[in-house]
């Protein structure tokens, strides 16, 4: 057995002792503070140093990473009894994590693949958190909620993967404190979880991962974040926002790899062979996300739960207009600038070609049809103003790129505004003339 895997091994150990928070109530951070106070101060050596110790801790002679994960855990113990985080959220977070890194280093053993180990952390994350939160409710005597723990310990594990992918591995505080925080949002949005939607929902969005990392359309990055987005958007939106969200991922993701090695001769391709990373996913998908959050939030909000379906639309249609324009308007000659028709060459930032443009107003208008047939408040004319929306988007998407993306602003935070523009012209629009 290697040293990285009896050390994932101790640490779920340590993480277990989360376990006996509902039974310490108020000192339910006390045997993390122990564990933080021996790793910095008396374990310096011997077999428990050698069983703990990461590379850089036999350097400073102190157990930094374990004193690192037990003062989260503590401080996360704590922000429970101060701030009434569920005991049960607080007890899913550390074990997601330890248990995770364990799942990871149970793989590693095997194969070095990064999408098998980032599967191995899920898997091992999501099976803890769901018994850690189930044995907290048999404890407390509460009712044991099956479907709602799946997907709350769906979103943590998945969570702590793509923070720890973007981050680093071993930054266990920021992943842990995240993906606490983030549970309790979650707990709160979610209503009712139905056994059959959370079924259905984990079965498509991991398998719709899976194609998209094979197909090469998204990094291990990437695969993440679109999985959390699709099992949010199902669960706090429904099936149908989840086909208008997955139609951009999927006509998006497979336009990027359309002639790619024609757009890479022209210089004109996207980076890491056409894969998307949690950047460009983000920067075409968070406004779409915070929509649908504000959608769950509607009921304590004093907005109609419909305003949020055209933002949800308007955004992607967008993302998938810009995306469009991009891919196809890339494979043609003489684009123009568009803000002064200057002829400049292909790639070129906010040079657009007739072909691009036509093929971003088709995109939009893909968006704006599956909207009008999936999203119950959105009618033919709410579909012409999605059109709209994601029109305007991807025109001043090219406005922006002729004018200061580059070294003042980058790509991502250009799509970015892109789709903020998108949702709010269809939303204001919709909300004019239509709602």
């Amino acid at each position: 057995m290697h040293s990285t895997l009896r050390r994932a091994g101790g640490f779920a150990v340590v993480g277990t002792l989360a376990l006996a928070a509902p039974a310490l109530n108020g000192a339910a951070f006390a045997p993390f503070a122990a564990v933080a106070l021996l790793a910095a101060f008396v374990i310096t050596d011997g077999p428990l140093f050698e069983l703990f110790a990461r590379p850089g801790d036999r350097q400073d002679g102190r157990l930094n990473g374990l004193a690192g994960f037990a003062l989260a855990a503590a401080g996360l113990a704590i922000f429970s009894t101060v701030m009434d985080l569920p005991v049960d959220l607080f007890v899913a977070a550390v074990v997601v994590l330890a248990y995770g890194n364990l799942g990871a280093e149970l793989v590693a053993e095997t194969s070095d693949d990064p999408f098998l180990g980032t599967a191995g952390f899920v898997f091992g994350g999501f099976l803890a958190g769901i018994l850690a939160q189930a044995a907290v409710a048999s404890y407390v005597g509460g009712e044991v909620l099956l479907p709602r723990f799946a997907f709350l310990a769906a979103a943590a594990a998945l969570v702590a993967a793509l923070v720890r992918e973007v981050l680093f591995e071993q930054d266990d505080p920021l992943v842990m404190l995240s993906a606490g925080l983030l549970l309790w949002l979650f707990d709160f949005l979610a209503d009712t979880v139905a056994p059959v939607e959370i079924a259905v929902a984990l079965v498509v969005t991991v398998f719709l991962g899976y194609v998209s990392y094979a197909l090469g359309t998204a990094s291990v990055a990437g695969m993440l974040t679109g999985v959390l987005l699709g099992l949010l958007t199902i669960v706090f939106g429904g099936f149908g926002w989840f086909v208008v969200l997955i139609s951009f991922f999927a006509i998006g993701g497979l336009s990027a790899k359309f002639k790619y090695d024609a757009k890479k001769d022209r210089g004109v391709a996207e980076d890491n062979d056409g894969a998307r990373g949690t950047g460009n996913v983000l920067g075409n998908a968070a406004v779409a996300l915070v929509a649908v959050v504000l959608f769950a939030a509607s009921p304590w909000l004093p907005v109609g739960a419909d305003v949020f379906q055209y933002a949800f639309a308007g955004s992607l249609a967008a993302a998938m207009s810009d995306t469009l324009s991009s891919e196809i308007g890339g494979l043609y000659d003489n684009p123009r600038l568009i803000t002064t028709f200057e002829t400049v060459a292909p790639g070129t930032d906010g040079g657009v070609t007739w072909q691009g443009e036509l093929a971003g107003v088709a995109g939009a208008g893909i968006v704006a049809a599956f909207a009008y047939f999936v999203l119950s408040d959105v009618t033919f004319a709410g579909a012409l103003v999605v059109l709209l929306g994601g029109v305007v988007g991807m025109t001043v998407d090219s406005l922006l790129g002729a004018t200061v993306e580059g070294d003042r602003i980058g790509n991502e935070a250009v799509n970015f505004a892109a789709t903020v523009v998108g949702a709010l012209v269809s939303t204001v629009v919709a909300v004019a003339a239509l709602v």
